[in-house]
Order: structure tokens, then sequence, then C-alpha cells
């Protein structure tokens, strides 16, 4: 059960107006979006959102999707089949799917859905404000974050000297929000101990290499590790470890915290850019978007069963309690 403990305002996006959800669609067209994804599964809400602002699939809508499923060498030939089946547009998930992605077309309209690292920084977009060339989106900088992530897994786990790192190996997003976590753990007098995983195959390993030293897991930001997160729980829960993941679907799977933006929300924004380009806007011209609204979701459950006492700080800092 999930105990709404504050009821804050939604995530706010605020840079691009919503189209409205009941205006028909230009007559005649079936648009095909293509999906690019470092993970192994569509996530629904995307769906869900195209269906609302009325695309249904095999009515007006084709949806072409490529799913590297954790293998990140897969994402430049898997880009360059979207662009042979001459999709209207690509959504376009994690940094290495942007990439690929990027490499592979700079015609096709790109829409970020999400990115993790800063689009400026990676060259994506010239600015926020005017992304100027085929790529816009929504963004959420995990690095930027990460800091706070950490320091919430240091809060619960006041006597901890030492915590541990799952991130994956070659991918971008990774390793910036691994080199913020080192930067604060400085300043949280604790060590790190980085794990780097090629794909599901390489978590058993990890977690138990974890488990040796660190007394906990800080999960960062990535595609597959969300689609794998029934998984790292139970793996958590194995060497009763507690681990610290950023959505609160990975909370719900088992995770001890979470910290991060609405998931759901960033999806269903992007499904709004795919939308105004389908109407013809260019993406040059549509700002990037970036959530201000974090969420705090504790797993009181997986803290009993690792025989932890939440600190009543944490609990009042809060926005959602499973229990």
């Amino acid at each position: 059960m999930i105990i709404p403990v504050a009821l804050g305002a939604a995530l706010v996006l605020g840079l691009l107006a919503v189209p409205l959800v009941g205006e028909a669609q230009p007559a005649g067209k079936m648009y095909r979006v293509g999906y690019l994804s470092s993970a192994a599964s569509v996530f629904e809400p995307f769906r869900q959102a195209l269906r609302e602002l009325g695309y249904v699939e095999g009515q007006n809508l084709v949806m072409e999707v490529r799913l590297a499923a954790g293998r990140l060498d897969q994402l430049p030939a898997l880009a360059a089949d979207l662009v042979r089946a001459r999709v209207d547009v690509i959504a376009a998930v994690s940094p290495p799917a942007i990439q690929a992605a990027k490499e592979a077309t700079t015609t096709i309209p790109i829409v970020m859905a999400f990115t993790g690292v800063d689009p400026v920084q990676n060259r994506f977009v010239e600015s926020l404000a005017r992304p100027g060339g085929n790529i816009t989106g929504v963004m959420m900088i995990a690095d930027e974050i990460s800091g706070k992530r950490l320091a919430l897994l240091k809060e619960m786990l006041r006597r901890a000297t030492r915590i541990a790192v799952l991130a994956q190996v070659n991918h971008s997003a990774s390793a910036s929000q691994v080199q913020a976590a080192r930067e604060a753990a400085k300043n949280l007098g604790i060590e790190l101990d980085v794990l780097e995983v090629r794909d599901s195959r390489d978590y058993e390993t990890a977690v138990a290499a974890a488990t040796k030293r660190a007394r906990g897991l800080f999960v960062v930001s990535n595609p597959t590790f969300f689609d794998d997160r029934q998984r790292l729980a139970a793996l958590a829960a194995k060497h009763r470890l507690p681990i610290l993941c950023e959505w609160r679907e990975m909370a719900e799977a088992g995770c001890l915290m979470a910290y991060g933006p609405n998931i759901s929300d960033l999806y269903r924004r992007a499904a709004t850019y795919v939308d105004r380009i389908a109407r013809g806007a260019t993406p040059a011209d549509l700002p990037v978007e970036q959530p201000t609204k974090f969420e705090l979701t504790i797993n009181l459950r997986t803290a009993k069963a690792l025989g932890l006492t939440v600190p009543q700080s944490l609990l009042l800092q809060a926005d959602q309690i499973i229990q």
C-alpha cells in the first residue's frame, strides 16, 4: 500500500504548452513513430499519452520499436534501422540512444524521452531555449541530483563510511553520475566503491561484491536498471543490502528508497513533443523541458526486513511511504 504523505503540486514542466487532448489529428496521415531505447521494453505511459493525444495504433499510428535490452553496442544498428523504416520522428530513451539516433540522421526529428545528461554539453542541442537542430525533448540531468540522493542514503545509514555505486559500462549518464557522487561523497565523509556492470548478467557478482565492504548501494539512473528493478531489489534483499534507486516504481519493487522525478510524467511530456512535431512544429524551435519536482519514496516494508529504523527526518521529507 502506498500512502501519500505530502500532496505536492504536480511535476512542473513549464517551457512548452500542453496541446489540447481532444484536438483532431490531421486527416489521412499514418504517423510512423520510432522508439529507440537501451532498455528491454516500451514504457507504457508513452503509448498511453499518444492514445490520449488521438494517436491509435493501426488507425493513424505505426510504432516502430527498437530495443537494445541493455546491449548498448546494438543501438547504432537499431537507429539506422529506424531511418530505413522512414519513421516521421524518433523517440530516443537514454543518452546512448539519443547519440545513436543523432549519428543516424540529421533530418528526422528526434525527441529526447528523456536524457540524464546535459544535452548542451553533449551537443545534442545548441541551447535549451532554442535547440537549433533536429533534436528536442525532455531532460533530467541525473548527476545534478546524485549528491542529494547520496546524502539521503547517508542520512538513512548514519554510521556508514563506505557506500557502493552501481553503474553501467560505457553509459555516458552513468559516468557523469558517478563523478557527481564522488564529489558529494567527499563532503559527506564517505568512501565510494564503484561497481560497473555490462548488463543483468553481472548483477549477482556486483551486489555480492558490494556487501563485502559497503554499507549500502546507490543505483544510478539508467533505463536498463529500471527494467531490472525486480531483480536488483531481490538481490539486495538476498544480501541484506540497503539500496537507493531513482524512480518510485523501483521502491515499489522493493528498493529501500527512491528519489527522482515522476517517470510517467516525463514520458507523457515526451509524447506531447511527438504530437507537436506531427502537427508541423520543428525541433529547432521547441524548447527543452526539465522537471522541477522530485519525489522521495521510502519502503518501510523493506526497512523492516533489513532491521532498519527510518529516521524521523526522512519520514517527514517523504512524498510516499510504502508499508
